[in-house]
């Protein structure tokens, strides 16, 4: 049947309509695909530039897994630390440091080591506890207590530490009725003897302080300094020490300390621990050391005010009478007045108020090696 000649001009424009309109479609979906590709492609670049790198997951330790930092000793089993401690005996007590007990024990091998016991809540977990020791296990330096090892099971973890043979500092300057480590013999510590010791704890703070990864101790204090036989310094119990780490820092890096010891600005509300803060303690200790006065305890003055010790400093520097702090036992001979006021000098700038006025520990090393003795 013939279609009228008016309804197949519509019908022919219709279909044009409909082609075009298909066309161009079609043309759109295409043009926005391709469009939009690009831009997948730059935020999954994006996605990838901003994406953190995944760190190794040291959160789970095996059962009875240990590790040794020192080629010359073997890994040790939680039997041969039993043995060695005699199941952590009470006599073998040697040290009571943050976390834990400290026992001497010796090893099937012969050597005599520090044996560590943390307690249950030690570290808030063993990634922790596994990342703070593969970092302190490698430092080496001959003021820092060597971290020979640990052992690991269950809730047990354990750390093994080279022994150092005299003891702490603090018994050395308090305690006269330990027979330890021949105490009695030899107080009180000689005037060279103290500033051996202070040269050697400012050594291992620089040492720390100047990694490429920093490392805060955060508890610079008299029994954290342990004496070798030739009674220099090792500086010891690095249970709050933490690397200085940029991508941590909120986590690595908080305040922590022993009052007297412990930096104004802490105590003020300070959230992040800096080497400003150990130097703080470390101009504390210098003072304790030439005074043989615990800085936690006030101590009444002339006029029955009491005071501490590092505010006495300052005073005593201003009215130039810093012979008056030297220790009453300490022996006079060899004992130079410009040697003490250097010594007292050099421990304000570590205590002063503001942070940013304290010297760094490599100047510090640097005036110390000035003082004659």
């Amino acid at each position: 049947m013939a279609i009228d000649p008016p309804i197949q001009a519509i019908l022919a424009a219709a279909g044009s309509f409909f082609l075009v309109t298909l066309i161009f479609a079609t043309i759109y979906v295409v043009c926005k695909a391709t469009g939009q590709q690009p831009n997948r492609q730059s935020r999954a670049r994006a996605r990838n530039r901003t994406r953190p790198v995944s760190a190794p997951d040291l959160s789970v330790i095996s059962v009875g897994e240990s590790a040794t930092f020192d080629p010359t000793l073997n890994r040790v089993s939680m039997s041969e630390l039993l043995q060695a401690t005699r199941n952590f005996a009470a006599d073998l007590i040697i040290g009571d440091g943050s976390f834990g007990l400290v026992f001497k024990a010796k090893l099937a091998n012969g050597v005599t080591v520090a044996v560590k016991k943390l307690g249950d809540d030690a570290f808030q977990g063993f990634r922790e506890f596994r990342a703070e020791m593969e970092t302190l296990g490698k430092i080496r330096h001959r003021n820092i207590v060597k971290i020979l090892g640990y052992y690991a099971t269950g809730l047990d973890r354990v750390l093994i530490y080279e022994f150092i043979e005299k003891g702490s500092l603090d018994q050395w300057l308090y305690d006269t009725s330990s027979d330890n480590y021949d105490v009695a013999v030899w107080l009180p510590l000689p005037w060279k003897t103290r500033v051996n010791i202070v040269k050697g704890v400012a050594a291992g703070l620089c040492y720390m302080h100047n990694l490429v990864t920093p490392i805060i101790h955060r508890d610079i204090k008299a029994s954290n300094i342990l004496l070798d036989l030739n009674f220099e310094a090792h500086i010891a119990d690095f249970g709050l020490a933490r690397r200085i780490d940029g991508a941590q820092s909120h986590v690595s890096t908080q305040v922590a300390g022993t009052m007297g010891y412990m930096p104004p600005e802490y105590i003020q509300g300070a959230t992040m621990a800096t080497t400003m803060g150990d130097i703080y303690s470390f101009g504390v200790l210098m003072l304790e050391i030439i005074t043989k006065k615990r800085p936690n305890w006030p101590f009444k003055e002339e006029d029955g005010k009491e005071i501490r010790l590092v505010e006495c400093a300052r005073k005593r520097v201003a009215e130039n009478r810093q012979m008056e702090m030297v220790d009453a036992n300490l022996p006079r001979d060899g004992l130079k007045e410009e040697g003490v006021v250097e010594f007292i000098r050099i421990a304000t700038l570590c205590t002063t108020e503001i942070p940013k006025y304290r010297p760094a520990m490599k100047e510090v090393v640097e005036l110390l090696d000035g003082i004659s003795i």
